[in-house]
């Protein structure tokens, strides 16, 4: 049963750059089924990968059936599509480990229950192709697509034509083939009518509608989204330590949840229709509060809180609340205790750190901080600011200029979070050597 207009949908989110003729028609009459591709160069998404997996959960929503097709077989040729240089190619095991990691962070957003009619498929492409002889693949599919043709393709010609390039092997020449036999064998056995990605796409995506045409005499469709950059113009999801991930072990909750945060007013109302569910007059309403207040950064909040539990669930986004709270100065010292180790470590990740042996304790709080740290300038300064209410531990005001720290003063007999005023950290960890 069709619940809604996909094609609308997309359109006012901003999450349509390009589709064929007829997309919009076949999705208004029937229950369809479409896929997108995803290449497991990695054993982890980014946020890069995001915008394809919302327009599958997108369509979805509106419906219809989605695919999501783990590219073991292409990964191991490498898209030359906007890349300057070929790929690194990757063995069987590494594919078939980011295979599983992948799947396992797509079904946070699609529903696999195959007892719904739509239920989401996940499938790997080297299930069909690895078996499939050069000889029968040439004879078979070659013979459908010109040269010609191929090379009149942006992901060809750039390659082959563009300054401080290598050119373009044979093994990655062959990519478009091969995607455009993924579309045919979907679509004569789950009778998928539409390939979906990024705009980069949009070459393979057609080249795999011609060979539907030409082999089966049927007619797909390709529609592709805007890739999405930053308003600088950056890739979108990179930052200066690099992607931010959906794997919290690469990049933490805490980074993850921060990232949205920090984006732009402008990137702000880009992302909130992206990568939310949240109906138009909803959105429509955020924008406009947005603008009344912007100091008070309510769409990035919105949009960090809705993405983050999306992708870690509502217990971690919890957890980084609290986090938040406390960098930010409104913490208590229990909530810091009961902050897991790997959370407190990713908030405090880029304040200064001193490390010191567990024998110097205990140790007068000036000598700790003036001495064996250089938190504070010198032994007098730091008094004065003790006496001034400005120096906390765990925090936690520090009262007596004259106190011994000793190990009880550690969280977890590990860590010691110095405050300067509201907005200086400082990490002292002790080591046991």
């Amino acid at each position: 049963m069709i619940k809604n207009n996909f094609v609308e949908e997309l359109t006012w989110r901003g999450m349509i750059h390009d589709m064929t003729p007829g997309t919009e028609e076949l999705l208004q009459k029937e229950m369809a089924t479409a896929y997108v591709g995803i290449d497991p160069t990695a054993d982890s998404l980014h946020i890069g990968h995001l915008v394809s997996v919302m327009m599958l959960k997108h369509f979805q929503a509106a419906g219809h059936r989605p695919i999501a097709v783990v590219g073991g077989s292409t990964g191991m040729i490498g898209d030359p599509s906007m890349k300057a240089a070929e790929r690194i190619l990757m063995d069987e095991k590494t594919l078939r480990h980011n295979q599983k990691c992948i799947e396992k962070q797509l079904r946070q957003f699609l529903d696999f229950d195959q007892s719904k009619t739509n239920g989401a498929l996940m499938l790997n492409n080297y299930d069909w192709t690895k078996g499939y002889s050069f000889l029968n693949f040439s004879r078979d599919i070659g013979k459908h697509i010109t040269v010609n043709y191929m090379m009149a393709k942006d992901s060809v010609r750039k390659r082959l034509i563009g300054e401080g390039t290598e050119g373009m092997s044979f093994t990655e020449f062959t990519y478009q083939l091969l995607q455009a036999y993924d579309y045919l064998y979907l679509y004569k056995n789950y009778a998928c009518k539409l390939q979906m990605g990024g705009s980069d796409q949009w070459g393979n995506i057609t080249t795999g509608t011609e060979l539907i045409r030409r082999v089966e005499g049927g007619q797909a469709f390709a529609l592709t989204c805007p890739l999405i950059t930053k308003s600088d113009g950056g890739k979108f999801g990179k930052t200066e330590s690099g992607n931010v991930w959906l794997d919290p072990a690469k990049t933490s909750p805490y980074a993850f949840y921060q990232f949205w945060m920090n984006v732009s007013d402008e990137e702000a109302e880009k992302y909130i229709k992206i990568f939310t569910l949240l109906p138009k007059n909803t959105i429509d309403e955020l924008i406009k509060k947005h603008r009344a207040e912007p100091h008070k950064r309510l769409l990035q909040r919105e949009l960090a809180e809705y993405i983050t539990k999306m992708v870690h669930g509502r217990d971690e986004y919890n957890k980084v609340v609290v986090a938040t709270d406390i960098l930010f100065g409104k913490g208590t010292k229990e909530q810091l205790k009961a902050m897991d180790e790997k959370t407190f470590l990713s908030v405090f990740e880029g304040v200064p750190q001193f490390q010191i042996p567990q024998s110097l304790l205990p140790v007068p709080v000036a000598d700790l901080l003036a001495v064996h740290t250089s938190v504070m300038p010198s032994k007098g300064e730091c008094r004065k600011l003790i006496q001034g209410g400005g120096l906390s531990f765990n925090k936690e005001r520090l009262q007596d200029v004259g106190m011994l720290v000793d190990i009880n003063s550690f969280l977890d007999k590990k860590y010691l979070l110095v405050q300067k005023g509201k907005k200086h950290y400082y990490l002292i960890k002790i080591h046991s050597s």
